[in-house]
């Protein structure tokens, strides 16, 4: 009779591991810039900017996950996707669906409020034609959530929760959340303190749920409403 496997605790990695793949994230751009070039080196009209820039994003995640399969596979031979909590369905999956909408409502109305001004958004600047659009609503709705979900929220929010307690932890996951995008929105702290209080919710709903695909959904349907919106105020950008 084949003993059933033994289910590990969650976590079961150390900030010995985080460090680890944190250092990572380097080495893993360096490789996707590389691969990249190699690849646009074959076209012989290459494309713009923005798809570029994407395309090295979609890359750069990607070898940095598997290195993250790699650590976890030899490390402590367990699956990714189950370590990372993707599970589906999970409780009030119906109500999840809603819940990304439903949050940009919420901090539309607050930037309203605090005053939130309209900054020159590097995003913005990379809608130069049709397939740089495409690719933009692609990755923040599709690829672009679902990475950051598994860094924040499947990686290291389970990390912080456990050192720290699950309130500090979510709060402490959404931190680095932040900061990542501090960049893209000029570090206007109104702006980081909106995403702030987003990310909150996507860490609430990876407590509550128990599942990084509930708030992956979550995430994408926040974004692709942002998207939406931004397209149906910029329809020059279709023409």
């Amino acid at each position: 009779m084949t003993t059933p496997r033994a289910v590990p605790r969650e976590p079961f990695w150390s900030w010995g591991d985080a460090a680890l793949f944190l250092s990572l994230s380097v080495p893993s751009l360096l490789m996707a810039v590389a691969l990249a070039r190699g690849i646009f080196l074959l076209f012989t009209n290459p494309p713009g900017d923005g798809v570029r820039l994407l395309v090295l994003q979609f890359m750069a995640y990607g070898i940095w996950f598997c290195a993250l399969w790699l650590m976890l596979k030899f490390r402590y031979d367990e699956p990714f996707w189950e370590s990372m909590a993707w599970r589906i369905p999970w409780p009030r999956m119906r109500w999840t669906v809603w819940l990304g909408p439903a949050l940009v409502l919420a901090v539309v109305v607050l930037g309203e409020a605090m005053r939130t001004p309209v900054i020159d958004n590097p995003i913005q600047r990379l809608l130069k034609d049709n397939w740089s659009i495409f690719m933009v609503g692609f990755f923040a709705t599709t690829l672009g959530p679902l990475a950051e979900e598994l860094v924040f929220r499947g990686f290291l929010q389970p990390l912080m929760m456990r050192t720290f307690g699950t309130a500090a932890g979510i709060v402490l996951a959404s931190l680095p959340f932040c900061l990542a995008h501090g960049p893209q929105y000029s570090w206007s702290w109104r702006h980081l303190l909106l995403l702030f209080l987003a990310s909150l919710v996507f860490g609430v709903v990876r407590w509550r749920t128990g599942s990084t695909a509930a708030s992956t959904l979550v995430h994408a349907t926040y974004n692709l409403t942002f998207f939406t919106g931004f397209l149906l105020q910029r329809k020059d950008l279709l023409n």
